[in-house]
């Protein structure tokens, strides 16, 4: 039996890309660099990432993530 909901179901473990995708649709922080890039929350650190943000826009957050 096909049904509708047969064809909607996904086998399961498999996450739907909607939940997969990280992307900078939203603005983006020297703090969401700093925890991309691994780093501790620090002043040193956050003056990188403003730095980074400053020069490079939303993607240096992508050039962080997988």
């Amino acid at each position: 039996m096909n049904t509708q909901s047969d064809q909607n179901r996904r086998p399961e473990g498999i996450t739907p890309d909607a939940l997969l995708h990280v992307g900078t649709e939203g603005p983006v922080t020297a703090e969401d660099i700093v925890l991309a890039s691994g780093r501790d929350l620090n002043p040193k650190n956050l003056a990188w990432a403003e730095q980074k943000l400053a020069t490079e826009g939303k993607a240096a957050l992508d050039r962080l993530l997988p």
